[in-house]
């Protein structure tokens, strides 16, 4: 049997309702039990799912609908129900966050007067009504985001097209996720603060990239969600370019990641050029795509969100450490390695970084000679006739290392230390003492960075952190790998001063939020010490289209 009622005038969000039905369908004597708006599309639902009652055909948009299943006929059902599902409401209206009460508001004016500097709506109402409220905070000058689904497709590119022209940003429909300024908006993680500015337009690929990336020791700026139609062809990334703009703007966001489903072709092609443009490196992930190269200039293309997380964190790590040393922009590169295939994988690294080919014929052990910078294999034959090999006696590239007294349009030296039996007591101590020589024949005038990596392990005869530690007293950089050694290199000779600064969008300065929809999200907000406030947004004229037309026109 079913039971049913109409709560008049008692507009509650849609996730809230879904856990009292919850609720009230564990008590005893119902199977179950479905509460809903009066909506168009919840009245539809409850006729497809066999919960309508005659009673819900005059219920408004304001109003909700309870409809109980039984088996049998059950005796004052409904006077229990009503009472229980007043009670549940009671506590919604109660509930408070963190222990402050939550600053709510009736109307739009209100919550406004409440929040003067609110640069931010968070809309998790019912789709059909959410881009007409969309439209109220982009006109209010406020930027949106948009956790609703099941907007039209229209109306989505109108409001973006609107943002877009009065310089603000469109986060969804459909966007489960975004962290701006330290705010948790929707579905959001504790993250540590970093230089890696986020875009997505998957909610849970966003919440798994930053996880990765955390793990990886490495922290995020921005967190910016798109939702799942922006890099369509009928949207065509909007707001994807906006985000992009913003983040490129920002001079924490050192390094930027991507992450989307394939976006069309043409959107693609535009949203690439956008991030070409952008002078800091891009992290570029269209999941489900086969990327043809590895990058393209600044841009980066990883085939998963693991290798996208390792990309990014990698990335970040080489811009901090550069930071700390001084730029040798113009100069070239050396690399004097003991260890052959450790030569080639640098050469082939450092190749595919500016744009040229390894050497093929590896005479004298010359890995790449190209643009000025070359990477030399010193295990090679014509340097062993007659000495033992660099591994076990340093002397040859200490040699090599003196030249750079005088070859002063060297900038970087790449090294490898290479521990274990058979190898130099403290190969470490070889390679500074070189260094020392070199530095101080030079002067201050013409630094000379030295990168190095270190192979072996703690439990060789030349332990591997006091190698480091003596590396790293010595004012010689210790990468982990010879891909950041190679990248940190190439940035190092490559890095310009930065022009005019743009100014940074004020959004990334502090996010103030008016939330229109689930409770829950605000009380997130609230406790993560973001300022905002609760528009209790109820459909205007009881979700009467004709009349709240006419009541805007009249104001």
């Amino acid at each position: 049997m079913i039971y049913a009622f109409v709560k008049k005038g008692s507009f509650q969000d849609s996730v809230s309702l879904m856990l009292i039905s919850r609720k009230l369908s564990a008590l005893p004597e119902v199977d179950e039990v479905s509460v809903m708006m009066g909506t168009p599309a919840n009245k539809s639902l409850l006729e497809a799912t066999g919960f309508w009652h005659d009673d819900f055909a005059d219920a408004t948009p304001n109003d909700i609908c309870a409809s109980i299943r039984t088996h049998d006929a059950v005796a004052d059902i409904i006077p229990r129900m009503r009472k229980q599902l007043d009670e549940e409401l009671n506590a919604i209206a109660q509930g408070q966050s963190g222990g402050q009460h939550l600053q709510k508001a009736r109307r739009w004016e209100s919550a406004c007067q409440k929040l003067p500097d609110a640069n931010l709506l968070l809309i998790s109402v019912a789709g059909e009504y959410a881009a007409g409220l969309a439209q109220q905070g982009l006109d209010a000058g406020k930027n949106v985001m948009l956790f609703s689904d099941n907007v039209p497709l229209e109306q989505e590119i109108a409001l973006k097209q609107c943002a877009r022209d009065k310089g603000l940003l469109v986060m969804g429909p459909d966007c489960g996720t975004a962290m701006v300024a330290g705010a948790p908006l929707a579905f959001a993680n504790v993250l540590p603060h970093g230089s890696i500015g986020v875009i997505g337009a998957s909610g849970t690929g966003i919440q798994e990239l930053t996880s990765q990336i955390a793990l990886l020791g490495q922290g995020i700026t921005h967190a910016i969600g798109l939702g799942g139609r922006d890099l369509s062809n009928d949207v065509g990334g909007l707001s994807a370019l906006t985000a992009l703009d913003i983040l490129a703007a920002d001079e924490q966001s050192k390094v930027l990641a991507f992450v989307s489903k394939p976006p069309a072709p043409s959107v693609r092609r535009k949203v690439l050029e956008a991030m070409k443009a952008i002078p800091k490196p891009v992290v570029a992930l269209f999941l489900g795509s086969k990327p043809e190269q590895r990058h393209d200039g600044n841009v980066w293309l990883p085939g998963s969100l693991a290798e996208a997380a390792q990309l990014a964190a990698m990335l970040a790590s080489v811009e901090q450490i550069a930071t700390l040393h001084p730029a040798v922009t113009g100069k070239k590169i050396l690399g004097l390695y003991a260890g052959g295939t450790l030569a080639a994988e640098a050469a082939m690294l450092l190749a595919a970084q500016i744009g040229a080919e390894p050497d093929s014929h590896h005479d004298r052990g010359v890995m790449l000679n190209a643009q000025g910078h070359m990477l030399i294999d010193l295990g090679d034959d014509a340097y062993t006739v007659g000495r033992p090999h660099p591994m076990i006696d340093p002397t040859t590239r200490s040699l090599e290392i003196d030249k750079l007294s005088r070859e002063t349009d060297v900038g970087v030296l790449l090294v490898d230390v290479v521990l274990g039996y058979g190898a130099c007591d403290d190969p470490a101590r070889a390679v500074l003492d070189a260094v020392e020589k070199v530095r101080a024949a030079r002067g201050p005038a013409n630094p000379l960075v030295v990168i190095a990596t270190v192979t072996g392990t703690q439990k060789d005869p030349q332990p591997r952190a006091a190698q480091i530690d003596t590396l790293i007293n010595g004012d010689i950089v210790v990468m982990n790998t010879l891909q950041e050694a190679v990248l940190l290199a190439h940035h190092l000779t490559t890095r310009h001063p930065q022009g005019e600064a743009r100014p940074r969008p004020a959004l990334l300065d502090g996010v103030q939020v008016i939330n229109a929809g689930l409770r829950s999200f605000a009380q997130d907000l609230q406790s993560a010490g973001c300022p905002v406030v609760h528009y209790q947004w109820a459909p205007v004229a009881g979700g009467n289209a004709r009349l709240a037309a006419l009541l805007s026109r009249l104001q």
